[in-house]
């Protein structure tokens, strides 16, 4: 089935990130984010009067504290009053908002923001709050442990082994030597399993980090910038929350997802798939269906920086800023949310034809 054709052209026009740290423990929120929406203003010399509409994503789970995305707002500029909505989850989805809003015509601007501070606490332990509260979450499976059990029910499918998951890593560090912004770079130390199949190398950084882009729609986002990235599709799915009844295999929601947004019309020859585990990317290439001859993370991905809930933001960026520097005609940009690729978006990104 073909993508609908959305209402209005809405494209991203200006994309900005933090570097990606270990720690900031120096920094609130706050003042990590202020710099990236000072910077992502600064690229279309808009003020912050200018946007007709702001969504952030972000979690409190990591916040350690009820309703923290209003402390965010600080960085923003509350006053005078301004339309603005926040989901409790990766960027991505807010920028899946405000592409709505956009589209109803009740906005021509937007500025979507991302941040997570993972070092405070332990993140893999936190994650375990997505599962279901029943069931599962009762017995403590963290974020990593669940992974490892994919990753093994791939290489039991013959899908991939211990090797090929160990140059997915390595090419994704290689890739990173290029982003000033990415926290890994680099060659991959051999490592010990943290859980077997899965080495240090397969597993994603813990880390801090903030993202934001500013969409823009008809002919003024031309205005901003000299080459668009223009949204051609973008949906998200779901899997089912129990994750005995999934086949971890298998990614049938991105596929979905990919359809329903146009990816499988053309080729693209670009793709900033949102994999944390090297694993995970083995079932995205299958679902997505991306071919060698596709550059994938070219930014190093998230096994190089995964700023939890600003991470899918950062790829559809990183897909957008290619296009704008023309390293790019046609990008994929994909994100995704809880425990072994549970919830997928997929966007499609274009320039304009030179």
């Amino acid at each position: 089935m073909p993508a609908p054709t959305p209402l209005r052209d809405i494209a991203v026009v200006a994309f900005a990130q933090t570097d990606h740290r270990r720690t900031t423990d120096e920094f609130s929120e706050v003042e990590m984010l202020m710099p990236v929406l000072h910077e992502v203003l600064d690229r279309t010399g808009l003020r912050t009067g200018d946007i007709g509409f702001t969504c952030s994503g972000s979690s409190d789970y990591l916040a350690g504290r009820a309703f923290s995305f209003t402390m965010a707002l600080d960085g923003v500029g509350a006053w005078p009053p301004i339309s603005e909505s926040h989901v409790e989850m990766d960027g991505a989805w807010a920028l899946y908002e405000a592409w709505t809003k956009l589209l109803t015509g009740e906005a021509d601007t937007a500025l979507v923001y991302a941040y997570g501070k993972s070092s405070p606490g332990s993140v893999r332990d936190v994650l375990t709050r997505q599962l279901d509260p029943y069931y599962v979450a009762p017995l403590w499976p963290d974020s990593v442990a669940l992974a490892a059990l994919q990753a093994q029910a791939l290489i039991d499918a013959g899908d991939t082994d211990e090797p090929a998951l160990a140059a997915v890593a390595g090419r994704s560090r290689a890739s990173a030597a290029d982003n000033s912004h990415a926290q890994l770079r680099g060659s991959v130390p051999s490592g010990d399993y943290l859980v077997r199949p899965l080495r240090t190398g397969d597993c994603p950084p813990i880390g801090d980090g903030a993202a934001a882009v500013i969409l823009v729609a008809g002919e003024r986002a031309r205005e901003l910038c000299e080459r668009p990235a223009w949204i051609r599709g973008i949906d998200h799915r779901i899997e089912a929350h129990g994750l005995g009844v999934r086949d971890l295999t298998d990614s049938p929601s991105a596929r979905l997802a990919a359809e329903r947004a146009g990816a499988f019309e053309r080729p693209v020859d670009t793709a900033e798939l949102h994999a944390p585990f090297t694993s995970q990317e083995v079932v995205l290439r299958k679902a997505l269906r991306i071919g060698d001859e596709v550059s994938v993370n070219p930014s190093g991905g998230a096994l190089a920086a995964n700023p939890v809930m600003a991470t899918g933001l950062v790829r559809i960026g990183e897909a957008a800023a290619r296009i704008h520097r023309g390293e790019s005609r046609r990008a994929l940009a994909h994100a995704t949310s809880g425990p072994c690729l549970q919830q997928n978006l997929v966007a499609v990104l274009e320039g304009d034809p030179r």
